[in-house]
């Protein structure tokens, strides 16, 4: 397992979180996850840990209200969700993009796996993936 170190944009929010890229990422469809092009890891709570900034955070919800999209308010860089579900229970979700100091390659070898949010089929990829 690897600590990654994440920040918002301006730094007011600092994390680090204990997971491996390796293991996969996600992309979604789902109406916000299409407006932010949102792509996250997902890491059990205990593995993640908030260094600065929860003053600066405020938060989203929407749908079902499940999730807790936080991003800064300073900047608004959402560098990670906390949220629960019946398969995984709860998660934070990273965003990938708010990881610091992980290289091109790391990232451009990271399995993805896509959820068809839009449609609510969360255990099956859209039809068409080429655009997440």
């Amino acid at each position: 397992m690897t600590t990654y170190h994440g920040s918002c944009h301006c730094g007011a929010v600092r994390f680090t979180a204990e997971f491996d890229l390796a293991d996969g990422t996600i992309r979604c469809n789902c109406s916000l996850c299409m407006k932010k092009r949102w792509w996250g890891a997902l890491v059990q709570p205990a593995n993640f840990h908030l260094l600065a900034g929860e003053d600066a955070l405020d938060e989203y919800t929407f749908g079902r209200h499940v999730e807790k999209h936080r991003f800064c308010r300073h900047c608004g860089v959402q560098p990670f969700v906390l949220g629960e579900s019946p398969s995984r229970g709860e998660f934070v979700a990273i965003n990938v993009g708010a990881l610091d100091g992980v290289s091109d390659a790391e990232l451009a070898t990271a399995p993805v796996r896509y959820l068809d949010g839009r449609h609510d089929q969360w255990t099956k990829p859209p039809a068409v993936t080429g655009y997440l």
